[in-house]
Parts: C-alpha cells; structure tokens; sequence
C-alpha cells in the first residue's frame, strides 16, 4: 500500500491521436479540504485511505497539483441529446488525468469531475457544485453495492468558492474512476463529421484495451458492437429490476462498456409508478422508467449508424434486433429472483406483471415490498406486506397466484428466504436521505454522507446500526426537485 501522491500515472488515452483530445490543465481551487474518501476502494487500488487526507493529496484531488505522469485531457464526443443531434460536446467539467494499475492489475482511468474550464465548455464554468458531487459520490458507490456496472468515486473535496447555478453554491470536484469513459458520441461525433478512419481508429482502441476477445472473431467491429448491445441490454434490465431511474439517457451519457454514467438528476422510485420521470427539465417525459429500456434500443441504433463505416447494415440491425430479448431475459431472470422462483414457467411474465400493475395503482414502495416479500409464507394474511395497499383484496388475489407459483417449486422456504435476501436491497440511496446529507454538509457536518457510504457497500445486509436508512421517505420527500443542474 502506498501513499495516493506515489503514484504514477500512464496515459494510454493518449495512444488516440490528437482529433480525439485536446491537453487541458485543471484551474485550482482555494482552500480545499477533504469531503469524503472511499476507503474501500483506496484498499482497491492499493492506496492507504488516510493518505487522501493530506495537504498534498487534498491539493492533487482539487486539480491544485498533478502526480508524476499525470497529462490531463478533455476528450471529444458528440450526442444525441433528448432525442436532438448535438454535433459537438466533449468533457465540458471533465478532466482525465491518466490510468494506474490496482492490486489485481486491472488498469482504472482517472477524472476529476469539476475542474474548471475545457475547450467543450460552452457556455459553462467548468466547475461542479457540492450538491451535485455528493449526488454522484453516493449513489455510483450505491449502484456498485447492488452490483450495477458503474464508474466509481474515489473522493470528493469542496471550496469555498462561488459557483452560480439557480442560486450561489460553493463548488466541489469529484475524482472518479473506470476502466473507460467513452461512450457513444465518442463514435458519433466521427461519424457525422465523415471522419470514418477515426472510428475505425477508435474501435481498435476499444479492442485491443477493453475487448480483447472480438479480435479473435471473424468480423471484430460488428462483434464490438453486438458486445455493446448485451451489456446495455443488461445494464437497463438491472436499472429496471432496482427502480433506478437514470434521468439523462443521452447518448453521450451511455458508456460503451455498458456502465451507468454521469449521474445528475437519477433517482431511484419510491412509491412504484411506470411512467415516473425522475428529472424535472424531462418535461415531455422522455426518460421516464417505462422508457428506459426502448431508449436503449433507440441509442444503439445512433451509435449503429456511427459503425456503418465499419460493419454492414444487415449485420448492424441483426445485432439491434436482439436486444428486446436480450433486455426481456435479463430482465425476467432478474425479477424471478426477486419473487424467489428458481424455474422458468411462461406464466411468470403474467404473474409479475400483475404484481407491478398493483403497486403502481397503490403506489407501493418498490423496495420495501420486494424486501418485505422474503417473509411472505402461503396461506397466511401476510400483514406487512398486505398493509402496503389500500385495496387489501388487490393485493390478496395476487398473493393467491403467488402462492399456487411457489407450490411449482422445489426449494425449501428458508433457502428461498435467503436467496432473495441476496437480491433484494433493504438499503437504496433515496433522493431525500442524499437531500439531507446535502443539507448538512452545506452546513459543514459530513457525518451523513460517510454513514450513508458506508451503508450503502452492503445494501442486502440488515445492518441494524443504519435502520434509520430503511424507512419509507417522509411526506416531504415528494416535495424535491432534481433537475439537469443536479
């Protein structure tokens, strides 16, 4: 283990050429100090946890200093954005600093999120605020608890420096990891600029670091992209299974590698209700829960437009055409995990379809039902569960269907019981449980935000010393607001 400023850093981004960056340095803050650190993830990458909180290291987190082989870059990309082609956007508040190599030899890429002006920030400042960081620090760390493919955050340090949004807030950088922050526009942006050599460029680049195994196949750029598709076919069931709502599915916030991205204005439901949008800029609900999964399949038809250059049409829409049954596999596996059923009976689709029509008539809490339903035994009233709806007799003819499904089964109830406990979260990052560990933090008390943390590393495990996390959201929870500035 050794100290966060020993490292050194490589920059294999940098084997790209210069169409695909542009060299920007960090604009320091002042006065920075340590928010939080992720100390789990320290002991990943072989870093001793306390060494984040040093004069040195705080100032190397904040963009006040750079490492040995640290060459930070703003990369290039375009988007889609709510459904309208953007030919040019890019990291506008984003920095990759360089990758290092963790204890397993898996190589991370690092950014700091909030470090000043790039030459793609617009009409932006570069910086994120407090509000905004803490979102992201908990909930990419609460996704990688539930086992969510996702970027990951290593720390966070605040300023007092003004940053203006709806109001003056202070301002924040987030230093966060993953294998790869490209994403569809990074091939879009190529393509719309009739650039073809550069995508090919950037597929073998995606390749040889990321998926080794296309190069052994017959044709390596259509095996790419039907790789993509399985893992952002994946990646919206389990989003869909968990009640996470993404907010933004830009195709400039949608990772090639299939993890969960840039998170602004998520949340994960509360009450269950299909067409919840969790961002209030999604005024025509674009993004809504029930639409995730078609907008999916929606962005890798951009991004298969961006690889006609590479593979032909008929093998492009052959790998697009499998996504609905790769999602729906997904997806039903997922779900009959968390009712407990180990065989496949085309019924179930049925069954849990009724279930989700019920809760979202009732506006049943999505996880506290699911956890409640691992003490669900067959021919008893089931109170706590039947509690949760107003029309008792809605949720008992389907408790009676549910019941007759687990006599078809096998497994003993004990070993069901514990099968589900292992899938069905009792802890999730509710908007009001960040809101109030915002709130405190505004006000200097960071406590909230590492109880959280911490937490949220197991959120299958009762952990009886954070049950204050498990409640129903207050009335007041109804009340917030997040929006594209979150």
């Amino acid at each position: 283990m050794q100290a966060l400023t020993s490292l050194t850093f490589g920059q294999r981004f940098l084997q790209l050429p210069p169409v695909f960056h542009r060299s920007v340095q960090p604009q320091s803050l002042s006065q920075p100090y340590l928010v939080a650190a992720n100390a789990p993830l320290c002991a990943q990458l072989g870093i001793q946890p306390e060494t984040l909180d040093t004069p040195a290291a705080v100032a190397l987190l904040s963009g006040n200093r750079l490492a040995d082989g640290m060459q930070p870059v703003a990369a290039v990309y375009a988007g889609h954005q709510f459904g309208v082609f953007v030919p040019q956007l890019g990291d506008g508040r984003a920095l990759l600093l360089g990758d290092t190599a963790d204890i397993h030899g898996h190589r991370w890429e690092w950014q700091l999120k909030g470090a000043g002006l790039t030459p793609f920030s617009r009409m932006g400042d570069g910086r994120a605020v407090l509000r905004s960081t803490i979102r992201e620090y908990l909930c990419s760390e609460a996704m990688h608890g539930l086992g969510i493919p996702t970027t990951r955050a290593l720390a966070m340090v605040g300023s007092p420096d003004p940053v203006y949004r709806e109001q003056v807030e202070t301002a924040a950088v987030l230093t966060r990891l993953a294998e790869s922050f490209i994403r569809f526009g990074s091939f879009e942006v190529f393509y719309h600029r009739g650039q073809h050599d550069e995508i090919r460029i950037l597929a073998d680049f995606l390749i040889r670091h990321h998926f080794p195994d296309c190069a052994e196949q017959a044709q390596p750029y259509a095996a790419l992209f039907s790789e993509i598709v399985a893992r952002t076919a994946s990646l919206i069931a389990q989003w869909q299974a968990v009640g996470f709502c993404h907010g933004v599915m830009n195709t400039d916030n949608m990772s090639v590698l299939g993890l969960t991205l840039d998170y602004g204005p998520f949340g994960f439901m509360d009450g269950f209700n299909a067409a919840h949008v969790c961002n209030h800029s999604d005024h025509s609900g674009r993004y809504a829960y029930n639409q995730q999964p078609q907008v999916g399949l929606w962005n890798l038809h951009c991004l298969a437009s961006a690889f006609l250059p590479l593979v032909d049409e008929e093998t492009l829409l052959s790998a697009l055409s499998s996504y609905r049954e790769q999602y729906a596999q997904c997806w039903m596996r997922l779900m009959r995990s968390k009712l407990g059923l180990v065989t496949e009976l085309e019924e179930d689709d049925a069954l849990i379809e009724a279930l989700l029509l019920a809760m979202h008539a009732h506006r049943t809490d999505y996880t506290v039902f699911f956890r409640r339903l691992v003490d669900f035994v067959p021919g008893e009233d089931n109170a706590p569960l039947r509690d949760l709806f107003l029309d008792r007799s809605l949720f008992d003819d389907w408790a009676a269907r549910y019941a007759a499904r687990l006599q078809l089964e096998s497994t003993p109830q004990a070993t069901r019981r514990a099968a589900m406990l292992a899938v069905n979260p009792k802890y999730i990052l509710r908007n009001y449980l960040a809101e109030q560990a915002i709130q405190a933090a505004q006000q200097g008390d960071f406590t909230l935000i590492n109880r959280l943390h911490d937490c949220l590393q197991h959120p299958f495990d009762e952990q009886p010393e954070y049950q204050d996390f498990a409640a129903e959201p207050p009335a007041w929870a109804t009340e917030i607001s997040v929006s594209c500035s979150s």
